[in-house]
């Protein structure tokens, strides 16, 4: 039997809870670092670490040389995820499972052989947190995922290593053939690309189906509704 792993991005390829991660940004930034969130960092795409340290630039924070912004990072990562678990029950009230979000976790959970977990700019309390908020934890093993937002490393490394911890944990060979990162940013393309992957880029966040085609994504789908056309190009990689 070959074996495939599959990982996927969280944000705005299985959900979008934007609207609510940004309401606990604000207070966990005014918290830390001690004056108001005016200007809203860019969410979409980016790590964590790399959304603060655009937050602190845009709100007039200098980033000096001395560390002070990298100290700021620990206690900032902790706030916010207390702010956002304060939040799990509007995370589904107010955020959005995409769709056939579900059904494609659901479809490749059910195929021989397929491993599942994520690769994501999130930290990993912050990921199950959502995940969990819409019941897609139960196809996902999060033991070995790649969280972006709690390990340092860029996502093309961090693919790599997640590869490996499959490897021991079910103490099977993951070819980098095999594996496949689904993911909606370029951005996400290219750590593909780095760190050995297939892609599948779904435009269902705000790279549209040309750029990710032009990234070099090995498939581009409109969104997850197209399930069957997910499963043939997984099934057929050998």
């Amino acid at each position: 039997m070959l074996h495939r792993l599959v990982l996927w991005n969280i944000d705005l390829t299985l959900l979008d809870v934007a609207k609510v991660a940004r309401g606990a940004y604000a207070e966990a930034f005014a918290a830390v670092v001690g004056r108001p969130l005016v200007q809203l960092p860019q969410l979409a795409g980016q790590t964590e670490p790399e959304i603060f340290f655009d937050a602190l630039g845009r709100n007039g924070v200098s980033l000096r040389a001395d560390g002070e912004s990298e100290r700021l990072l620990v206690p900032f990562g902790a706030e916010y995820a207390t702010r956002l678990a304060a939040r799990r029950d509007q995370l589904t009230a107010e955020g959005t499972l995409l769709p056939g979000a579900a059904e494609a976790l659901a479809a490749l959970a059910g195929i021989g052989g397929v491993v599942q977990s994520v690769l994501t700019g999130s930290s990993r309390p912050n990921a199950a947190l959502k995940l969990r908020a819409f019941g897609l934890d139960r196809y996902l093993d999060l033991s070995i995922g790649g969280f972006a937002g709690s390990e340092p490393y860029p996502k093309g490394a961090l693919l790599r290593a997640t590869r490996l911890r499959a490897e021991e944990k079910y103490q099977v060979s993951f070819a980098e053939r095999l594996t496949v990162y689904i993911a909606d940013a370029t951005r996400d393309v290219e750590a593909s690309k780095i760190g050995g992957a297939a892609s599948v880029g779904v435009a269902s966040g705000r790279a549209s189906s040309v750029e990710l085609r032009e990234a070099g994504a090995d498939l581009v789908l409109p969104g997850l509704t197209r399930q069957r056309d997910l499963i043939n190009f997984i099934t057929a990689l050998e």
